[in-house]
């Protein structure tokens, strides 16, 4: 009896809401490349082909980007240096493309760090600066138990962050995933529908270091969250481990509503 084929690679639409800084775009071409290196490495050794084709949206330069949802399986909407509670035209129309994806019936969405945000801005809840400012470089999250169940039993999840503005609240019907002592919401899931996390699971030491030395050059950073984020750059973080839970979630059968 011959096995079934395999199932076709999923289409994954990369909403890219920002262009990397000069030395990580000259190595990957935009946060396109930085999550196709991800998850490269997530499904190693299987080829990247096989299991996922990743199409480049610039959200931020071109308003005509936008794929055509029935063209693909799911979104993934990038970081970003921009807040996504400002209203610039390309943020007001993400934020629309993002409600049509959401609401659609098949496709999937997965929100990183700005993208988080973004999904959150979409379904209603505020979005705003931190009262305790930066949450920067390798971090623990304290996960909830849906977060445990996510992540196959573990209780924590180390992962970079570079972020001050944080989602106030979880949206209705989702489950918040993660926690942190400067952000109470590090993400959240609707199963068969959407996830997002705070962090930065694309995020290498390498990219790290260059946010933290070209921020502190133009003034954001204090010296303290410089070295801080310095120091922990470079410890071991759960990336990879979450980029497969994504797949995972991105890979799961649609649950079709039986006909009443």
């Amino acid at each position: 009896m011959r096995s079934p084929p395999p199932p076709p690679p999923l289409r994954l639409a990369v909403l890219e809401a920002d262009t990397p800084l000069p030395g990580v775009d000259a190595r990957y071409n935009g946060y396109h490349g930085v999550f196709k290196d991800l998850f490269v490495r997530a499904v190693d050794p299987a080829p990247i082909d096989s299991v996922l084709t990743l199409s480049k949206h610039d959200v931020v330069k071109d308003l005509t980007s936008y794929p055509d949802l029935e063209s693909i399986d799911a979104i993934l909407i990038t970081g970003s240096k921009h807040s996504a509670f400002e209203n610039d035209e390309w943020i007001t129309t993400l934020v629309d493309f993002t409600r049509k994806a959401i609401a659609h019936p098949r496709v999937r969405i997965v929100g990183v760090c700005f993208g988080h945000q973004i999904v959150s801005r979409a379904l209603g809840v505020p979005v705003q600066r931190a009262e305790a400012g930066w949450e920067v470089s390798v971090t623990e999250t304290q996960l909830t138990p849906a977060g445990q169940d996510l992540f196959g039993g573990r209780k924590t999840l180390k992962i970079q962050q570079m972020h001050r503005d944080q989602a106030l609240g979880v949206p209705p019907g989702a489950t918040l995933l993660a926690s942190s002592a400067i952000c109470p919401n590090h993400g959240f899931l609707t199963p068969g529908n959407l996830i997002t996390v705070q962090g930065h699971p694309e995020f290498t030491s390498d990219i790290m270091r260059e946010i933290l030395e070209s921020r502190r050059a133009i003034g954001l950073f204090t010296d303290d969250v410089y070295e801080s984020g310095m120091e922990r750059r470079s410890e071991a973080h759960d990336g990879v481990f979450m980029a497969r839970a994504f797949l995972k979630f991105l890979q799961e059968p649609t649950q079709l509503a039986e006909p009443q």
